[in-house]
């Protein structure tokens, strides 16, 4: 009897000792899968890291809407209108949908040829839209400023001439504007072409102050690409020739600090900030990723630190991004599939996946 009970005792001790093992196993097995993890968002769509948004699609309705490449895409989120700046020979140059995904109409202007960046301004009041064009005609090398309905406003630069003044303004090849609330405006004029510049105007468009050397040292830039502005005073501007995204106090024009380990494979061609303020929404072009970056608190820039990466089938090449500032959801404006896709939010509860909406 003594040596059967003390055989059942060897084996209960090893039988404690493995389910000690498989616990620890599978609790380090759970928190690196939380860190590490890959979903299928959708047909050849990849996500890794924390899971924060998910390809919606059911946007649009209809691809074949689509009818050139699509450069930019700008969200009006009182009305619920989307926005998409596309380019080819005989297209419209802005399509306009609805946030259901419904075409709605075109913009047949020849006042545009080459639109670039595309932003929706004074959502709530007196909305406009305003175009970037980097075309070579007699209307390129200019920022416009269009209704709603696609009437011309007013023309910023000189029209069909490339230059670097700032009395009178001229522009190259202006990648991106930004419309702060308060009226002031910021560019970036830099999509290859003679100028490599941030700019930043009055809200009657007087030049208030301009980074504008080509190079790699702080405050310089090589092709900036994208330009946004938080809630702190913070200018954000995706310097994608050199790999890296520069900050700015939006007030003074100081140099505050610089991104750059998160893109040492390819340069930020998009910089937007999500709606609940939390994070960055960056695209990179040539490796076909959205990348969610976590937003620093005022006053600290420190290292970026990536959150989440959504990983794109080839060849989509995703250019220019927009949030939509009441439900949070991203457009992102891809060159290669000649599309807009919408990529919407969503929380962890548990094991449940539930979406999330945010008060614009």
């Amino acid at each position: 009897m003594k040596l059967i009970y003390t055989f059942n005792s060897h084996w209960s001790l090893l039988i404690m000792k493995s389910a000690v093992i498989f616990l620890l196993v599978v609790i380090l097995y759970g928190a690196m899968n939380s860190q590490l993890r890959t979903v299928a968002l959708g047909t050849d769509c990849q996500l890794s890291g924390r899971p924060l948004f998910k390809l919606d699609m059911s946007w649009p309705k209809y691809t074949e809407d689509f009818s050139g490449d699509t450069f930019g895409v700008a969200v009006n989120h009182v009305v619920g209108l989307v926005y998409v700046a596309q380019r080819g020979e005989n297209v419209p140059k802005v399509l306009v949908f609805n946030v259901d995904g419904d075409f709605l109409h075109a913009w047949n202007t020849t006042t545009l040829e080459m639109p670039h960046g595309i932003f929706l301004a004074n959502a709530h009041t007196n909305p406009s839209i305003w175009i970037t064009d980097v075309g070579s005609g007699p209307y390129g090398h200019t920022v416009k400023q269009y209704s709603p309905s696609g009437k011309l406003l007013q023309v910023l630069g000189t029209p069909g001439k490339a230059g670097s003044g700032v009395n009178p303004l001229q522009f190259d090849q202006p990648a991106e504007i930004f419309v702060h609330a308060s009226g002031e405006i910021y560019i970036v004029d830099g999509d290859g072409g003679m100028n490599n510049r941030l700019i930043k105007l009055s809200k009657d468009l007087q030049v208030v102050w301009v980074h504008g050397e080509k190079g790699q040292e702080l405050a310089q830039f090589y092709i900036p690409h994208s330009v946004a502005v938080d809630s702190y005073q913070r200018v954000w501007v995706a310097d994608r020739g050199n790999k890296r995204i520069q900050v700015f106090n939006s007030v003074t024009g100081d140099w505050l600090g610089t991104w750059g380990s998160c893109f040492s494979e390819d340069g930020p061609y998009s910089v937007r900030q999500t709606s609940d303020q939390k994070y960055f929404v960056v695209v990179h072009l040539s490796s076909n990723q959205i990348t969610l970056l976590e937003a620093p608190p005022i006053g600290v820039i420190g290292q970026c630190h990536v959150v989440s990466v959504i990983q794109l089938a080839d060849d989509v090449k995703p250019h220019l991004v927009d949030v939509n500032l009441k439900t949070g959801e991203i457009y992102v404006a891809e060159i290669g599939a000649r599309q807009v896709q919408r990529f919407v939010p969503y929380a962890l509860d548990g094991n449940r996946e539930t979406g999330t909406h945010f008060k614009a």
